[in-house]
């Protein structure tokens, strides 16, 4: 095994580390998410974390990691009534993004179970983890199946396997923590809600503190070892104070003063539900442990809404987490209460934020690095900053001749639903039908690797007429392998949306190019919640650009959306060529993802006639007939306005052999979206076996 970088020698970083230590504190804190830009060193410091903690005692022999002064009672492996007990270092478990579901819960052999009627169970990961550290690098691209049943069990603590009436539970108490770039998408709010505490992370800009990572991070490549030893009286003592602050944490004192500043803290930012005044007040109580004392302080209570509260003000993927510490300060000097205030009380040598027993640490807060150093934090610090958005690519910074500078877009509304026709068989999501492993049963097979999914009517059914052949004397069912059949589910898949943005001259008013920004906005929140990928070309002048390749963040996307400026001529074959360019290099990349083009324009097509003649609109029903011929669902949404209107976004929608909707059209709640949506139902019921269309 090779030897972990020392938690006390990373640089920085000093929310992140306070908020992995309140957690080994207190496991109940309900674990940490680490939100940064790539190269932040957050999985370095996060696989630092093992190593600090105490030993755990478990039964000699359990898979479970049971406790040998309160076992499990419903252990798979027990009871444990006289079994010896041992010690172990507690486990750093990492989930893999592309982790399978029985990996993470455990198998149960549903063919054993049938055949011998043995309840035969392999422990996934949550078992690993239990009363230790479970890690999951790159979070928001885990399946949210997989991510509903981690948090379910780091809620309950307990994980469930349930397969055709057979059933295994087993104790789950982990500390979670996971990692994430926020470029490469979010996770849904409702998810975000379920991790205890947040950290936001970026690279230091001093230099001598960069300078320091680069030398801490080198001499431990060139000598793991020795460098570990040199941090490891600091690893010592900030252990034996992890063990100090988990003894005195019962004995904590959490006052109604306090509990008053934390219910207004939490009302004065609108979060929703109660469970951020339950983090707030079980952190508070660790600060105040991890500080030496018994008594939560009102600096306590700041501490703990600026870790527990920023990711719980979101309301849609296009916020930014954060806090308004002015106001925060002010509520809480507004509901000062006697016992809870702080006063003249001492807060501890090292503060209730202090890193006693982390070396002391040089630079801004919010720094982050490979390795620790050797000068004392600032005090006082705030949160992390948010990171700054990305400048939009490929967007001069100033308009340019026949231009207009960017205008805002109109509040986002909900939108109607659109789906790619057909079954896929893509990556999980909320958007087209696809057989998945998740959904309602509509068949069965016979399985072509291992069981995972049994269809007992149809085992039940191949086994029957054979019972006489094979000597069936008793009244159970003599079940063999050729005899298990695997149920065949449809759910719903995640599709690649390109949209495909006009940004030209005659979409220019600004009335209008606020308008078509707020659908744009509409629709790229109704990807983000069907978890799609997204992508952007913008088209104007003599060319179009990919403003964004097709990534998994929206919130990017909205960032290049809101900075797009318009004018010049209107390139429409140039936009579909060049989303033609971005679809066939994504069907390389994920052949199993299929891809919505959303073509947001007027219909127009202006610029020079080509060296052979063809004109303008010729060129776009030429690039888009390209599109038809490869079977790509297209939707048009048409952007004309005025009394008079040319219909020329319904002729682009007939090349495309796709659907053409208006601005008005497009919103879920529309009368003419109501009747669209009665007609396309009742054609798709009177055509189910029929050529089905492009778009719906």
């Amino acid at each position: 095994m090779s030897t972990p970088f020392p938690f006390t020698a990373v640089v920085g970083m000093d929310n992140l580390r306070l908020a992995l230590l309140l957690n080994a504190v207190s496991p109940a804190v309900g674990g940490v998410l680490v939100r940064g830009e790539k190269g932040t060193a957050k999985s370095t410091a996060v696989r630092a974390l093992s190593a600090l903690l105490p030993e755990v005692p478990v039964v000699a022999g359990c898979r479970f990691s049971c406790d040998p002064g309160a076992p499990d009672p419903r252990c798979p492996d027990g009871p444990h009534k006289t079994a010896p007990g041992t010690s172990r270092p507690a486990r750093m478990v990492e989930l893999p993004v592309g982790a399978s579901e029985d990996r993470l819960v455990g198998a149960l052999d549903i063919e054993r179970a049938l055949s011998e009627g043995v309840k035969a169970f392999e422990p996934g990961l949550l078992a690993d983890a239990h009363r230790g550290v479970l890690y999951v690098d790159e979070v928001n691209l885990l399946h949210d199946h997989l991510v509903d049943l981690l948090l379910d069990a780091a809620a309950m603590g307990a994980s469930y396997v349930e397969r055709e009436g057979v059933s295994v539970r087993h104790a789950a108490r982990f500390l979670l923590v996971g990692t994430m770039n926020p470029e490469e998408g979010e996770l849904r709010p409702q998810l975000l809600d379920r991790f205890g505490l947040t950290v936001e992370v970026a690279a230091s800009r001093e230099p001598e503190q960069r300078v320091e990572v680069v030398r801490r991070r080198l001499a431990y490549d060139d000598e793991p070892a020795g460098f570990a030893a040199r941090w490891a009286e600091e690893e010592t003592a900030l252990r034996d104070r992890i063990v100090a602050a988990r003894a005195l944490l019962p004995e904590v004192r959490l006052g109604d003063a306090a509990l008053l500043q934390i219910a207004a803290t939490c009302a004065a930012f609108e979060v929703d539900g109660m469970r951020a005044d339950i983090v707030m007040a079980r952190t508070a109580t660790a600060l105040a442990a991890w500080a030496g004392r018994t008594d939560v302080l009102a600096e306590d209570v700041r501490q703990a809404a600026l870790l527990a509260l920023p990711h719980r003000r979101r309301r849609n993927p296009f916020d930014a987490p954060g806090l308004d510490e002015d106001k925060l300060d002010d509520t809480l000097e507004e509901f000062k209460g006697g016992d809870g205030d702080g006063g003249d009380d001492d807060p501890g040598p090292d503060g209730p934020g202090g890193g006693g027993g982390i070396p002391p640490q040089p630079g801004p807060e919010g720094s982050e690095g490979a390795e620790g150093s050797d000068t004392p934090p600032e005090s006082g610090s705030g949160p992390d900053d948010t990171p700054v958005e990305p400048e939009p690519q490929g967007q001069p910074r100033h308009a340019g001749a026949g231009e207009q500078s960017a205008v805002r877009a109109t509040e986002p509304f909900r939108t109607k639903t659109l789906s790619v026709p057909g079954l896929g068989e893509g990556a999980a999501g909320r958007r087209s039908r696809a057989r998945t492993e998740h959904g309602r049963t509509t068949g069965s097979r016979r399985p072509g690797g291992a069981l995972t999914k049994l269809h007992l009517a149809a085992t039940v059914q191949a086994a029957a007429p054979h019972q006489r052949a094979r000597g069936r004397s008793g009244p159970g069912l003599v079940v063999r392998r050729d005899d298990l059949r695997q149920a065949t589910r449809e759910g719903r898949e995640g599709n690649l949306v390109l949209f495909v943005v006009d940004a030209s001259g005659s979409m220019a008013a600004r009335r209008r190019m606020s308008a078509v920004k707020g659908a744009v906005l509409s629709l790229l929140l109704d990807a983000y919640q069907r978890r799609d990928k997204v992508g952007l070309i913008t088209f104007r002048g003599k060319e179009a650009e990919v403003a964004l390749p097709p990534t998994s963040s929206v919130d990017a996307a909205a960032a290049r959306l809101e900075s797009l400026p318009t004018g010049g001529r209107t390139p429409l074959a140039a936009g579909l060529l060049k989303a033609h360019d971005v679809l066939r290099v994504e069907r390389l990349r994920d052949p199993a993802r299929r891809p919505l083009l959303l073509v947001v324009t007027d219909g127009r097509a202006t610029g020079a006639r080509t060296a052979g003649g063809a004109d303008p609109v010729a060129l776009a029903a030429r690039a888009a007939r390209l599109h038809a011929s490869e079977g790509t669902a297209s939707v048009v949404v048409d952007c004309e306005s005025g009394p008079v209107r040319l219909g020329l976004a319904a002729s682009l929608a007939a090349e495309l052999e796709g659907t053409a909707i208006t601005l008005d059209e497009l919103r879920a709640d529309s009368i003419a979206g109501l009747v669209r949506d009665v007609q396309r139902d009742a054609q798709q019921d009177r055509a189910h076996n029929g050529r089905p269309r492009r778009a719906a």
